[in-house]
């Protein structure tokens, strides 16, 4: 069984954007804003001003409180838009439930829109328009994928979980790398018999231990883009323990997609 190193792939990516970046003359700057404090986004805002910085990208965390109105946010995006300084924006997700997040990521220039989540790029993204900036998760678990040489072409792949950024997003990625895919979700009958199908399993729920041992087959390939914080313990969507046991590889959490995640925000960007 193999384990999908997320932070061994990040680390060799890495070294290829820090070459890029040094023939620049001047440092990328990213700008992310966080609204509210919800603490599973402060950390990985924190991870991603830490990894940014240290690869030679400038980072601005700009904190709004959750009370902020919806005319307010656009109007500092619309700020950053137009500052010549910035190159990238990203909103971090998810957002307090009262504002309407389509709009508020809308009124980001999509060609600042890094985490690809406008619906201009969505669109471009969707129609396997090679301009269109990828979302960083499924960017990151195809890259991953590729690292690995995991074969993607003529696979069955089945994605438990079906919303935009993650499952819609992921589903589309393999579709675009010319996989036959499946999306399940809470109305899907009989789940275990059509995970069983898959080549590859990627599962997206951010229900913990979700995924056990009787909902795969061996010679699967499993990707976990889950993750639950219970009691200061971080878990996956998947019963790492004993479904590691079965397939034939499966990434970690933490240090699976998330890492991943990270840098394909910066390859974005770039």
């Amino acid at each position: 069984m193999k384990i999908l190193d997320g932070k061994k792939a990040r680390d060799f990516l890495a070294k290829k954007l820090q070459e890029k970046i040094l023939k620049l003359n001047k440092k990328p700057e990213l700008v992310v804003f966080q609204i509210g404090d919800d603490e599973r986004s402060s950390t990985y805002i924190k991870q991603k001003k830490i990894f940014g910085e240290k690869i030679g990208f400038n980072v601005r965390y700009i904190q709004l409180d959750k009370k902020v109105s919806e005319n307010e946010i656009i109007s500092k995006i619309i700020e950053k838009n137009l500052d010549k300084n910035v190159n990238g924006i990203v909103v971090q997700m998810p957002l307090p439930e009262s504002l309407n997040s389509v709009k508020i990521i809308d009124a980001i220039d999509p060609k600042k829109d890094t985490d690809g989540l406008s619906s201009v790029n969505i669109k471009k993204f969707f129609v396997n328009d090679k301009s269109a900036v990828v979302p960083a998760t499924a960017r990151g678990i195809i890259s991953l994928l590729d690292f690995y040489k995991i074969k993607i072409k003529g696979k069955k792949v089945v994605i438990v979980g079906r919303s935009l950024i993650a499952g819609r997003s992921i589903a589309n990625a393999f579709l675009n790398r010319d996989a036959t895919v499946t999306i399940c979700h809470s109305k899907t009958k009989n789940l275990k018999n059509e995970t069983k199908l898959a080549d590859i399993l990627v599962v997206a729920v951010g229900k913990s231990k979700f995924i056990k041992k009787d909902f795969v087959k061996k010679g699967q390939v499993v990707i976990d883009v889950g993750i639950s914080k219970i009691k200061n313990e971080i878990y996956g969507d998947v019963d790492f323990e004993n479904v590691s046991k079965v397939v034939s590889a499966i990434s970690p959490v933490p240090g699976g997609v998330g890492p991943m995640t990270v840098i394909s925000l910066f390859e974005n960007m770039l």
